[in-house]
């Protein structure tokens, strides 16, 4: 079975974006707006960085996206 590769993802309140890195993908940082294009965006991205630099991975390569995004509710006063 092929290992399947961590990245993260991570809110960034500032940028608005959401931003993905990994210690499985080396030189992998990226941002996009949306998790959605984030996710199509690693899809391109993930197997090019593979092959740049030289992991001997199969045709197809396995990723894991774990998204976070830290928020704050405010209650209403009781």
């Amino acid at each position: 079975m092929p290992k399947i590769l961590f990245i993260r993802a991570e809110w960034d309140d500032e940028a608005d974006v959401w931003v993905a890195t990994s210690d499985d993908v080396p030189g992998l940082a990226t941002e996009a707006e949306t998790i959605e294009a984030l996710s199509s965006k690693l899809q391109t991205m993930v197997p090019e960085l593979l092959d740049a630099n030289g992991y001997p991975y199969g045709p197809e390569v396995s990723f894991e996206l774990l998204a976070r995004k830290f928020s704050i509710a405010h209650r209403e006063a009781a």
